[in-house]
């Protein structure tokens, strides 16, 4: 029989047909050999495969006792046992075992062995075999791919040729509102009737036939997850084919895009509402007079956004001290500021005189904005309301006679300090207020309130900042296997100067480290945050067992889509088993090796462009690390300043690596002492890892 393999496919009639089947199959991948033995261990049968596998012809094999041409010699006895217990019925056999190739090589194959009886009642002896390697790879391939396709936020679908679904992942569960076994074996206008469906399928029959993907097609609808909301996703659609160009059907992806989707149906009263903002920067805020402030305030909320408007402004305040509002408690205000849309509106005279302290009890609607931090808004008043908005009886009846029908109040907020409130009503306006009246007048109050707190603006960034830059800095590592590491961060000496640097010890599978260190460039919360998401981003890669180069290059295309979009970062990838440390850079200063005995050294690293700047290759280099080597990862505001070339501190920071042994956590208290300066405008981030004995 020659080694040419066919396929049956069912034909029009229903019968099975044979034809030639094309190589590059799952089979075709393993490369699986088979071959038989007969009761006295002569080989009788050797596949094609076989000779792929271990390189002796059939005419080299056929007749040969098994255990002479393919086993060691110090596995014969073993192998004449096992195969003594297939023979006698005592089960099949499966596990790895080296074999011995035509080359004098060993290879090590996955075997399947059992026992086979013919019509005549022989014994004969099956090998199924594969090559370990071959096979390790495929199912950790597969196992990944699994993992991926689950756990994607993305929705994925594989159809077949005939256009049905074979595979859905839960993301694509959560999106049509559709569990998977619902969508197995049915067409996308079947499973799908509330979208268009024709449209959909359309696109997969022209994909199935060119072989030429459709990219982001944009796709509403609705869902039975959400039958009562229209949403929109970004669809892509891909022919699938086999590694010898067999098509198996199709694949999509499907991204939810129903924020972009109600946007854009948004678009002409957000183009409107930023028109209303570009006017505020110009009239809010020209002077630092808080009056004029709440003046100019009130004065571009009417009659854009209400009727009336009234700014009131906590007393605490106004006094200069720093508001403290309880969470249920009265508030005392002043009315800084009216607005009304027509002179002779009775609203008017229900406002708070200008300039006096007015008492407003827990549940009146301006205290539960101020005190909860949140606006309050009822769009429909009532009379029952109306109490809970004007100060008395009396003012209650003059919003009442002036048509009040709807109200909204937000509190002035600056910088996470509850100022005050501004107050709109609409009477004459027939709308009632709206989500998006409520955050425009937010963000038209935000601006009015920072002009009051503006002297307490540094400090509170920076302090803010900092704690967020501390908060995402890893905690102290658990034990290490080969490694111990001491690590520092020390921010800015200068108020305004909070940076993104970061280090992360991440311990991974079989017992490597990768060793991060990072500086985003820029200061402030922007790169504090920035550092955040690529920390998270460096966490999530490293796991996945990548090279150093591929972790910098993902984080590369990352990052130029964050803002701050620059940033520097070594990544150490260290073996313990091999006793190497594999190293690529973006941008970033070289580390420093210390060896027992030598000279503290500057690594040759190829330097690499920062992450962001895109289309750079990076490169990844191999040290060797012996017990007691030492590796010295930090950013640059350990070592640079403004009156002191790079090269000048490089040698000073080489300098006060060598001499004695020291501990790793001295070694970083003495680096920071020696280094840094009260008054630095840069912050560092310090990692030490030495090799243990």
């Amino acid at each position: 029989m020659d080694a040419e393999g066919f396929q049956a496919d069912l034909g029009p009639a229903g019968r099975a047909e044979l034809g030639p089947s094309p190589p590059g199959g799952l089979l075709d991948v393993l490369g699986v050999a088979a071959i038989v033995l007969d009761a006295d261990g002569r080989i009788v049968f050797w596949s094609p495969q076989a000779q792929a596998l271990l390189g002796y012809s059939a005419e080299e094999a056929l007749g040969r006792f098994a255990a002479q041409l393919l086993v060691a010699e110090e596995h014969v006895d073993l192998v004449l046992r096992l195969f003594a217990q297939v023979m006698e019925g005592e089960g099949s056999w499966a596990g790895v075992f080296p074999v011995r190739h035509k080359d004098r090589g060993t290879r090590l194959l996955e075997f399947r062995n059992m026992r086979l009886l013919d019509d005549r009642g022989d014994l004969y002896a099956l090998g199924l075999a594969t090559d370990q390697a071959t096979l390790q790879r495929v199912e950790r391939d597969l196992a990944l791919s699994v993992r991926l396709v689950d756990q994607s936020p993305i929705g994925l679908a594989v159809l077949d040729t005939d256009l049905r679904y074979v595979m859905v992942n839960p993301a694509l569960e959560r999106i049509n509102g559709l569990p998977a076994e619902e969508h197995l074996g049915r067409r996308a206008p079947e499973a799908l009737p509330f979208l268009d469906a024709d449209s959909i399928e359309s696109g997969m029959r022209q994909v199935l036939a060119t072989g030429i993907p459709l990219l982001d097609q944009y796709v509403t609808g609705r869902t039975q997850a959400d039958p009562d909301a229209e949403h929109a996703w970004s669809i892509s659609y891909y022919r699938l084919e086999d590694p010898g160009g067999t098509v198996l059907g199709v694949g999509t992806s499907a991204v939810d895009v129903t924020d972009r989707h109600r946007a854009a149906l948004d678009a002409d009263r957000a183009r409107h509402r930023l028109s209303v903002v570009a006017d505020a920067s110009v009239r809010i805020g020209t002077t630092l007079d808080l009056e004029q402030t709440c003046r100019e305030l009130a004065d571009v909320a009417v009659p854009e956004l209400a009727d009336m408007a009234v700014v009131d402004v906590l007393d605490s305040a106004l006094a200069g001290h720093r508001t403290v509002v309880p969470t249920n408690g009265p508030a005392l205000f002043r009315a800084l500021a009216v607005a009304v849309a027509y002179a002779t509106d009775a609203a008017a005279a229900a406002a708070d005189p200008h300039g006096e302290v007015t008492r407003y009890d827990a549940d009146r609607l301006v205290t539960r904005a101020v005190n909860t931090s949140r606006p309050v808004m009822v769009p429909h008043v009532g009379e029952a309301d109306l109490s809970l908005i004007g100060r008395d009886p009396r003012a209650a009846a003059l919003l009442a006679r002036a048509g009040v029908h709807s109200y909204l109040a937000v509190p002035l907020i600056a910088r996470g300090e509850v100022l005050g409130a501004l107050d709109l009503v609409r009477a004459r306006n027939p709308q009632p207020f709206t989500e998006d009246d409520a955050t425009l007048a937010s963000e038209l109050a935000a601006r009015a309130a920072v002009c009051i707190d503006n002297a307490r603006w540094y400090q509170q960034q920076r302090d803010t900042a900092l704690t967020l830059q501390r908060s995402l800095l890893p905690e102290p590592p658990p034990w290490l296997f080969g490694l111990e590491v001491a690590s520092r961060y020390q921010p800015a000496g200068v108020a305004s100067e909070v940076g993104g640097d970061w280090y992360d010890i991440l311990p991974l599978p079989d017992h490597k480290t990768a060793l991060v260190v990072g500086d985003v460039m820029g200061s402030g919360i922007k790169a504090a945050t920035t550092m955040g998401r690529l920390r998270t981003a460096t966490q999530t890669l490293a796991g996945l067992n990548l090279e150093p180069t591929q972790v910098l290059l993902n984080l590369d295309r990352i990052t130029a889509g964050l803002d701050p979009y620059f940033a520097t970062c070594t990544y150490a990838l260290y073996d313990p088993h091999s006793a190497q440390c594999r190293i690529s850079t973006a941008g970033h200063l070289p580390p420093v090796r210390m060896r027992p005995g030598h000279e503290p050294e500057l690594l040759d690293l190829p330097t690499g462009a920062p992450l962001g700047v895109g289309g750079v290759p990076f490169r990844t280099t191999a040290i060797d690390l012996d017990p007691g080597d030492q590796l010295v990862l930090y950013t640059d505001g350990l070592v640079e300043t403004r009156d002191q070339d790079i090269d000048t501190r490089l040698d000073a920071l080489l300098t006060l690596l060598g001499g004695p042994h020291r501990t790793l956590e001295y070694t970083c208290d003495h680096l920071l002492a020696a280094l840094r300066h009260p008054d630095d405008h840069d912050d560092v981030a310090l990692l030490i890892a030495r090799v243990r004995r």
